[in-house]
């Protein structure tokens, strides 16, 4: 039988945010899938801004954060972790190629939490 190459996964349903990382729902078994687009809806309230983080399992204990590179004259490349940033009223969908068993989402507000919130959709297929 042949599995499924398009799935919706409902992360973290709309709510305030806080302003300690907190993950949502984990997404699991989707190793056989090869993109993800978040589906991000923020509202900023009294917040300077809202953070996500992405990371990736193939144990579903050790996970590893999404990484970006920057590239100097050298040729030397240097990584640093991932962290998409919002700072205004928001929806978004932000395409990333995976290939992981498990992945993790997690979310924070930076400042005052007043009036925000914040809902994450993922939706996994294969290009």
């Amino acid at each position: 039988m042949m599995e499924t190459s398009y799935k919706v996964f409902n992360v973290r349903n709309n709510a305030i945010l806080t302003t300690s990382y907190v993950a949502g729902e984990v997404i699991e078994n989707v190793q056989h899938l090869n993109q993800m687009v978040l589906h991000i809806d923020f509202t900023k309230g009294s917040l300077s801004s809202a953070e996500i983080k992405v990371e990736f399992s193939i144990d579903g204990i050790n996970y590893h954060q999404l990484t970006s590179g920057t590239v100097d004259t050298n040729g030397l490349e240097t990584l640093k972790p991932h962290t998409l940033t919002i700072g205004a009223d928001a929806k978004f969908a932000h395409l990333l190629p995976v290939k992981a068993r498990f992945i993790k989402i997690s979310s924070k507000g930076t400042g005052t939490v007043t009036g925000s919130s914040l809902k994450i959709r993922a939706v996994l297929g294969v290009a």
